[in-house]
Formats: structure tokens, sequence, C-alpha cells
């Protein structure tokens, strides 16, 4: 392995820690602010983020435009502005049903379950015509597999609502990196999460203005989770994934930035103290050995192309 490919693998671990110990962020902030608010002001800090690093990047391609680039920038500003309202409808959806869910489960398994989105990709790209293999239902039956160990983990015959709400974000998840996928191909990719994310912050910020209140202590309180998901998670991992992909083999990329569940997991259990019994950790190991398998399919000629959620 060179030294480029090498840098870039750490960045994407690194990513994948980031990405993952913000579930630990996102479960803290449920103890201060209600789920819309804390949506609300995170993903309204993720976009201004954005703002210099799009400046910047923009700078730099003037100086070595290609016409596809060129293409990119010219694009009307109202096509922009549709394109992210949609994105961001569907991120409002995923968030929404993640954040709520974490209220009543652990950042552990909010972390896990959310990446069932990784399966669910290739699966919704059957729906536009892309070709998915046997790697992609073999890693699906065992997600599902993980999937129930871990519903089963705090009461054996009962179903934690937290767990449901969550597992119900996963689709909208694999919707939305689907449909990134498809926006990124004519707008900069910088400039549609920015957009997005305002409009996420926004339609976040309408339900709570009438079923939350935000008190300057619970802001006070809820200062570090939201920091470190606004800021750390969106605008310094974003960059850093953005980084490393120029230089890294698919292969690594794809299961490198799977370990965002493990992270997860590792957070919610050395900073949260969230215990992990003998279902939930089966539960974990069928889960995550169901996205490996599935990526094994993604980079060996099935669904090629993958966009991160965030």
């Amino acid at each position: 392995m060179n030294r480029k490919a090498l840098r870039a693998d750490l960045l994407l671990l690194l990513t994948s820690c980031i990405w993952g110990l913000a579930f630990t962020a996102q479960r803290t902030g449920m103890d201060f602010l209600g789920p819309f608010s804390f949506n609300a002001i995170r993903f309204a800090m993720g976009s201004v983020s954005l703002l210099p690093l799009i400046f910047f990047f923009k700078a730099k391609a003037k100086k070595k435009e290609t016409s596809e680039d060129a293409i990119k920038q010219s694009l009307p500003f109202k096509t922009i502005l549709i394109s992210s309202f949609f994105a961001g409808i569907v991120l409002f959806g995923g968030a929404a049903f993640q954040q709520i869910g974490m209220i009543y489960t652990t950042a552990g398994n909010a972390g896990f379950i959310t990446s069932l989105y990784v399966v669910l990709v290739p699966i919704f790209g059957l729906l536009i015509g892309r070709k998915t293999g046997i790697p992609t239902w073999i890693g699906a039956a065992a997600t599902l597999i993980g999937l129930f160990f871990i519903s089963q983990s705090d009461s054996p015959g009962s179903v934690n609502i937290g767990i449901i709400l969550v597992a119900v974000s996963a689709p909208l998840w694999a919707c939305h990196v689907l449909l990134i996928d498809h926006l990124v191909k004519k707008i900069d990719p910088l400039v549609l999460s920015c957009g997005q994310f305002a409009f996420c912050s926004v339609f976040s910020l309408i339900p709570a203005l009438f079923t939350e209140s935000v008190t300057l202590e619970a802001l006070k309180g809820c200062l570090a989770p939201l920091l470190y998901s606004g800021l750390g998670s969106v605008g310094v991992a974003y960059t850093l994934q953005a980084v490393a992909q120029r230089d890294a083999p698919p292969a690594h990329a794809s299961i490198l930035l799977c370990l965002e569940s493990v992270f997860a997991a590792l957070g919610g259990i050395i900073i949260l103290s969230e215990p992990v019994g003998f279902r939930t950790f089966l539960g974990f190991s069928f889960m995550f050995a169901g996205m490996i398998i599935t990526q094994w399919d993604v980079v060996g000629g099935g669904f090629k192309k993958r966009t991160k959620r965030r």
C-alpha cells in the first residue's frame, strides 16, 4: 500500500470514529433538548460550517476548472434550491425518527440499527435498475437476524419502541443515499449538503416550536453535544471523507466507513456506560457481519457507487 492510500485509510477510519461517536453526543443531547430542537440547531450549525469550505473549494476549482465543474458551478439557483428542498425532506424524516428513537434506546443500538441503510441501499437500487448479487441477500439476512437479537435484548418477547423508531429511519437513510447519488451528478456535493442541512433545520424547527421548549440552561448543558454533532460530525468529518476518498481504494473505503456502527457501540459503552448483554453483543456481531458481506458485493461489481448519508 502506498503512502497516499494509507493516509486515506487512516482519514476514513477517523471519519468513522467521529460519525460513530456522534451517536453518543446525540443520545446525551436528549437529556437537555427535545429531538426536533436538537436537530434544528445541529443541522443549522452543520449548514453554516460548510460555507467556508464551499468558498474555499470554489476558489480552488476556478484555477483548474473542468467542463463538468463548470456545469455544476453554473446551475440555476432554482435547481439547487429545489434539489436541496427534496433532499432536506428525506433527511428530516430519517433524522427525526432516529433522534426520537434515541430517547428510548442506547447509542450503540441506534448506531447499528441505523447502519441497516448499508444493506438497504443496494436492495433499493434494484428498483432503479441497478444490479445486486448474492452477497447482498446474505448480508441482508445476517443484519435482520442481528436486528432480531438487538430488539429482544432488553426483555425477550417485547420490542423497545426506540428500536422500532430507529429502524424506521433506516429506509429513509437508504432513500437519501440514492437521492444524493443522483443529485451530486449535477450539483456540487458541498453546496447540496449545505442546502439540504439548512432545509432540514427549518423542517425540524417547525414541530419544535409547537411541541418543545428551549431554555438557556438547556442550551448551556447541551452545548458540547451540539458542537460535536453539528460541527464535528458534519463540517470536520464530511471534509475528511471528501479528501480521503480521492485516494482510498473503494474496497477500503466501504469497509472502513462501516466501522461507524462499531464506534457508536464503543462510545455508548465507554462514555455512557451502556450495558451490553449477550443478546445485544450477538446482534451487533450479526449486523456487522452482514454489513461487511454486503460491501463485498458493492466493491465486487454490484452497486459500485456509494454516497455517505451525512
